[in-house]
């Protein structure tokens, strides 16, 4: 069966980027000239998906508005004739079908996806957190589902840490099962220093059987009363297996504020229109550090 959903967790309260978090989505933050969800949107289409489900909370009306269509500005572009603007604002609006679903507590990200089991149906999913984001020659996304279709069984996106590092992440132990890609035999959530030898971080990234919905809705809360994403994750690679990938490209971590501004960085230097001179200032500056 083909990968045809994603759902997006949005709920977050983005405490980690208050107080510029407080009033607005820290998912509608700018990087260059879009917001950070615009791409974690872009990457799903660019991977063949063909609806969203966003999973929302109070105060994130301004994300649904950012994919939607304004005729008021939609009118005003046409009329001071700036056309390109106006094209790539409707864009934006057709990019996909978008369907949203409140989480009205905050019960974590466990929670947050089993909101979507009666959009989403018996069918494999994608899951994309929007903190984590991807440059990559090919969409990580597309490069998960190209292995889900080869091994029909759920996917977690993974990239090596530090042993510093480990603490700080979901961390998986498996076994080689071919270049890049490892069976999954156990997940342990944020282990403290010496209770893992692995160093493969599970990411912002998941394509996941529909059976996690089942095993989500019988999942109790665990810390700070939340449904905690990892278990479910580990019952559902002991019930039917699941592979972790290793994939290719940079993940920027856009929820902590050195992230971000890496995030900034780099995408900065890739845009077509401001790549160059962008460059030469980052030069500048550090000649004259």
């Amino acid at each position: 069966m083909n990968v045809r959903k994603a759902v997006i967790p949005v709920a977050g309260l983005g405490t980690r980027f208050l107080p510029a978090s407080k009033a607005i989505p820290k998912e509608m933050l700018t990087i260059v000239d879009r917001p950070t969800i615009q791409y974690i949107v872009e990457e799903v289409v660019a991977s063949g998906i063909e609806q969203i489900i966003f999973i929302t909370s109070a105060g994130k009306s301004a994300i649904e508005n950012h994919f939607d269509y304004d005729f008021a500005l939609d009118h005003v572009l046409h009329e001071k004739k700036k056309t390109r603007l106006a094209e790539e604002i409707n864009h934006i609006a057709n990019l996909i079908d978008i369907v949203s679903v409140r989480q009205k507590k905050p019960m974590g990200l466990g929670h947050a996806i089993w909101m979507a089991r009666k959009v989403v149906g018996d069918e494999p999913f994608a899951v994309l957190l929007g903190d984590d984001l991807v440059l990559s020659e090919q969409p990580c996304l597309k490069q998960m589902i190209n292995l889900y279709n080869e091994v029909q069984e759920s996917v977690v996106a993974i990239q090596r840490v530090s042993e510093e590092e480990t603490c700080q992440y979901g961390i998986v132990e498996g076994r080689e099962h071919s270049p890049r890609v490892h069976r999954v035999e156990r997940m342990v959530e944020k282990p403290a220093p010496g209770t893992t030898r692995s160093d493969m971080a599970i990411i912002g990234r998941y394509i996941l059987d529909p059976d996690i919905f089942d095993i989500l809705g019988k999942t109790t809360p665990g810390h700070g009363g939340e449904i905690q994403l990892t278990d479910a994750l580990l019952a559902l690679a002991n019930r039917r297996g699941m592979y972790a990938y290793e994939f290719e490209g940079t993940r920027f971590d856009a929820g902590d504020k050195l992230g971000y501004l890496k995030a900034i960085l780099a995408f900065a230097l890739r845009h077509p229109d401001i790549c160059e001179n962008f460059s030469d200032h980052i030069k500048e500056v550090a000649q004259s550090l």
